[in-house]
């Protein structure tokens, strides 16, 4: 018995249990042994995450693939898991020991901090998961992973030594991203471009061999910069090798201002003419062009920041080289100094000696860390890298040659570009929660990679006595007794950058680097729907890992999502306080209906403008379906044993039939091919206004009336109908359609493993061969039953009954408009003329007219050869279906109506044309206010079309 209420709550809660209990979700079913696997692995949210919109939009889509192949008969994996996510757990746990003021991590030691971490782990680390089964997603929970878990941790070690053994692992000096709050270099991800208003400070560069004079401009060089603090550690000054300013001093010298320390003016594309003065200074340790630059032209790297940001001046070999005498005062002076004060104190020395030109306004961008909010130092250090550019060969071809596609197809431009020219990749981090470096050091440097510390100890040992700097007794010795070697060998104290381990999801997550049965199945996974701001730092690197330690691609095809924004179509940020928060929508309107909403406005390549309205809009279509149902279940609608839609009688019967297996065609196709919007739009126009406002309306007088073979068919065809909109529409919204699919009827099993409505074909033996290699070597003969649908779109059609429907829906409809255009009252009942009807229309209109004079409020309907004059034509499927209003509307009043409606579009479209023409507004407004102007000409342009075409229809009645 279906509720009176609908009410989202209860029935979430109550179908969670259910499908947990039933272990609805796992994979490897007993059921699906012979079925054609599926396979996804979800995008590890961070242990430390909660369900933000760009989550519930990228489970939402994933679940929808997930539940649509589950009952298309495949062995579907949705894999979860979460990811340990380096520095926002060390970040939360540090934190929270400074608010309950005990030791910090420093203090605590490494052992101890790691446990503290896996504590609150424990503790608090299901959140995120437990906010996705909220969300309805059907992963297959019992073989969530994290990133930390014993498994993955052995396929991590494992990868790392073995690229290091065919040198793809190495340790080199370079640039790094450098948080100098949190202290550990950090990926490009996680540092945020903030525009700030700041200087441009134009500087004096001496020319070696003259004398130097602020009003003489051939005695210096002037250079440009927003970081004068850095200019401690140029090594040179580049200009345009075709600038003719400087072109008869590359080669020469300059000396740097305060230092005094020579330095070469090269010739470098990289500096532009037409910025600034065209000449750039170059500090290749503090800029990552500046650093390219120098490697160009064999210039120094002279650091002078120190890993919190201050200058470090003092014992630095490297700066202090070369330097005239007396400037190693000026480094004691500035030593330790804070990089900002530093400046401050910087350009008033320079200013005090002549060398500032001038001062600028400068607003432009600054890289801040994302989590510490501080400004990020490009920072020369010496870390662990992988050469990307060798990894990324095969996996840039595997996409050329469409083993891997990108939906939309544009971002494999996005994809090519950044792999064309990858950088060494950074994976050392200086943080102690992640996965710790296997690399030991000897007491010389020398470093030892190795699976355990044990086979490091014996390599170290077996080495070192080799090279006679112990004896074979004391390697025996320290071999045995771990006292005896403390010290002598160290393990490297970094951790691993956390998209190393993620690179590794689609198969360390199914027991590789062991050779379970799980990988041999479910590997390579089928799709992967991600955000487009992690195609580098995660699709990439799983494409990169697959290939190279699989010898597959991890995925066939990549769905990219676009953002979710506020209606307005802004970012949404904590800072503009426009955040959505999706755990709210689902309290106030249900998982299904935000799901839905997601889903409907989930157009490929376009951002979602997502409004509270949208998602209350959804709640009632739920709303609508679960009182369709009651309707149902009140009029003792089921479907009997042996029921055949396609041996219906009944004209409407056999229509809706038609229409049904036409929606499941477009829901299917859209589905199969990312549509998610477009088969969102086909279920929600198939349930409203098919199903419920026409259907079911169109069958009361039958329902409603005395006992008849039409009745029992009807009766048996409204439930079928309803059953098939279940399943149509269960991948969106799980939760209603599971819990109706229970209440209306004594059923065998879930809905969530019901069949899908299409119905594949008998595959050919060629089809079955290739289902065959699909599924792998593991599975026996596949049962075509539970094979990938090949699908026969002979389905069931009727052209006929569509016609003669079609034809009573047009014509209503079309009533119904030209009404509420004229302004007709609903109690003012209009007489209809069909003018030249064709023998069709003559023989099906009796059968239709008691229906059509209640639903277009008609008095009466009559045939003619000609339309009346003074009526107004519709043109309902080739033929005229006329409206005589004469003495029913005033058509001056009305035409008075229309045309200052028309007026006032006109100067909507107007005034949006005229912003929209203003370059200085387009290039300058906020790209969703720029947005909003379009789509307000749009909505003015479509609006006047409108009243064009009624003020047209008026001049009938004339």
């Amino acid at each position: 018995m279906i509720e009176k209420n609908y009410q989202p709550a209860d029935i979430e809660t109550r179908m969670s249990v259910v499908w947990e209990d039933s272990l609805a979700f796992k994979a490897g079913r007993p059921d699906r042994r012979d079925a054609v696997p599926f396979t996804i692995v979800i995008p590890p949210p961070n242990v430390t995450g909660s369900l933000h919109m760009g989550h519930a939009l990228n489970n939402t889509l994933q679940d929808i693939l997930c539940r649509f192949e589950r009952m298309r008969g495949r062995d579907v994996l949705w894999q979860p898991g979460t990811d340990h996510a380096g520095i926002a757990t060390q970040m939360v746990v540090e934190r929270q020991l400074t608010e309950r003021q005990q030791p910090g991590r420093r203090e605590m030691g490494r052992e101890k901090f790691l446990e503290r971490v896996w504590q609150w782990k424990a503790e608090s680390g299901d959140t995120i998961i437990n906010q996705l089964k909220r969300l309805g997603a059907s992963c297959d929970w019992s073989r969530e992973r994290f990133t930390m878990d014993e498994g993955l941790s052995k396929a991590v070690v494992k990868v790392f030594v073995e690229l290091h053994r065919e040198g793809l692992i190495y340790k080199d000096k370079r640039l790094v991203n450098w948080d100098t709050k949190l202290l550990t270099a950090i990926s490009d991800l996680e540092v945020q471009q903030v525009e700030v208003k700041g200087s441009l400070w134009y500087l004096r560069y001496p020319i070696e061999g003259k004398t130097f004079s602020p009003e003489d401009p051939a005695s210096f060089v002037v250079v440009a910069t927003t970081r004068p603090e850095t200019m401690l550690g140029d090594t040179g000054v580049a200009v345009h090798p075709e600038d003719e300013r400087y072109r008869q001093l590359i080669g020469n010298n300059v000396i740097l201002p305060l230092v005094g320390r020579k330095i070469k003016i090269v010739a470098d594309e990289y500096s532009d003419p037409e910025k600034g003065s065209g000449a750039v200074k170059v500090t290749p340790a503090h800029d990552f062009n500046d650093f390219e630059v120098g490697n160009r032209h064999g210039l120094r790297r002279i650091s002078v920041l120190d890993r919190e940001g201050c200058l470090d001046l003092l014992d630095n070999e490297d700066y202090l080289r070369d330097l005239p005498e007396g400037a190693a005062q000026f480094a004691e002076e500035f030593h330790k100094v804070d990089r900002f004060a530093a400046r401050k104190r910087l350009v008033e020395r320079l200013e005090s000696f002549g060398f500032v030109e001038r001062i600028e306004p400068h607003t432009h961008m600054v890289p801040h860390g994302d989590r510490s909010n501080s400004v990020i130092e490009p920072y020369l250090t010496d870390q662990w890298y992988v050469d990307a550019k060798t990894l990324a060969k095969p996996a840039i071809a595997a996409v050329r040659s469409g083993e891997t596609t990108f939906v939309p197809k544009n971002w494999e431009k996005t994809y090519f570009d950044w792999m064309e020219n990858i950088q060494p990749w950074c994976i050392s981090r200086q943080l102690w929660w992640g996965h710790q470096i296997p690399a030991w050091y000897g007491p010389d440097g020398k470093v030892f990679v190795a699976e355990t510390e044990e086979e490091a100890v014996s390599n170290a040992l077996g080495y070192y006595v080799e090279q006679e700097v112990i004896t074979a007794e004391q390697g025996r010795e320290m071999a045995l007794d771990r006292n005896k070697r403390e010290g002598f060998i160290t393990r490297d104290e970094d951790v691993l950058d956390t998209w190393f381990s993620s690179a590794l999801w689609p198969f360390s997550t199914l027991g590789w680097p062991d050779d379970t049965p799980e990988v041999q199945r479910y590997y390579p996974t089928n799709a992967l729907v991600t955000g487009f701001d992690i195609i580098f730092f995660w699709v990439a690197r799983m494409m990169m890992m697959g290939l190279h330690f699989m010898k597959e691609v991890p995925f066939s095809t990549v769905y990219i999502h676009a953002l979710v924004r506020d209606e307005k179509g802004a970012k949404m940020s904590k800072s503009k306080g426009n955040v959505i928060d999706p755990l709210h929508l689902i309290d106030e309107y249900g998982a299904d209906a935000l799901r839905f909403t997601l889903a409907a406005m989930a157009a490929q390549g376009r951002d979602i403008k997502l409004a509270t309205s949208r998602v209350e809009g959804y709640r009632n279509f739920a709303t609508k379906l679960w009182n369709a149902c009651r309707f149902a279940e009140m009029n003792h609608c089921a479907v009997p044993d042996g029921f055949e839609p396609a041996k219906a009688k009944e004209t409407l019967n056999r229509w809706i039939a038609h229409e049904t297996a036409h929606t499941t065609r477009e829901v299917t196709e859209a589905i199969e091919a990312y549509r998610f919007n477009d088969a969102a739009g086909s279920i929600y126009r198939f349930v409203w206004n098919v199903y419920c406002d026409w259907y079911v309306e169109l069958a009361k007088p039958v329902l409603l009336g005395p006992d008849s073979p039409a009745k029992d068919e009807t009766r048996a065809m409204v439930a079928w109908a309803r059953d098939e909109i279940l399943k149509l529409l269960h991948p969106f919204m799980p939760f209603i359609t599971e819990e109706l699919w229970e209440v209306t009827a004594e059923r065998d099993g879930l809905l969530a493993l019901a069949p899908w409505p299409l119905k594949p074909s008998q595959p050919s033996p060629e089809q079955l061969a290739m289902l065959a290699a699909a599924a792998g070597p593991t599975d026996p003969l596949i049962s075509p039953a539970l094979v990938m649908p090949i699908f026969d779109h002979a389905d069931f059609t009727d052209p006929r009954a569509e016609a003669e429907i079609g034809w009573v829906i047009d014509l209503i409809t079309q009533i119904r408009s030209v009404r509420a255009e004229m302004n007709i009252p609903p109690a003012t009942l209009t007489a209809l003329v069909l003018a030249g009807a064709s023998a069709e229309t003559r023989e099906r209109a009796p059968r239709w007219t008691d229906v059509i004079k209640r639903m277009a409020r008609l008095s009466e309907i009559s045939f003619a050869d000609r339309a009346p004059d003074g009526a107004v034509q519709l043109l309902v499927r080739g033929e005229v279906a006329a409206l005589p209003l004469k003495g029913v509307i005033d058509v001056a009043a009305e035409r008075a109506r229309l045309d200052k409606e028309i007026a006032k579009a006109d100067a909507d479209i107007k005034r949006a044309e005229s912003k929209l023409a203003n370059e200085k507004f387009v290039a300058n407004a906020a790209e969703e206010v720029v947005e909003e102007e379009r789509e307000k000409r749009e909505a003015a342009l479509a609006r006047k079309a409108k009243l064009l075409e009624a003020l047209e229809r008026l001049k009938q009645a004339s």
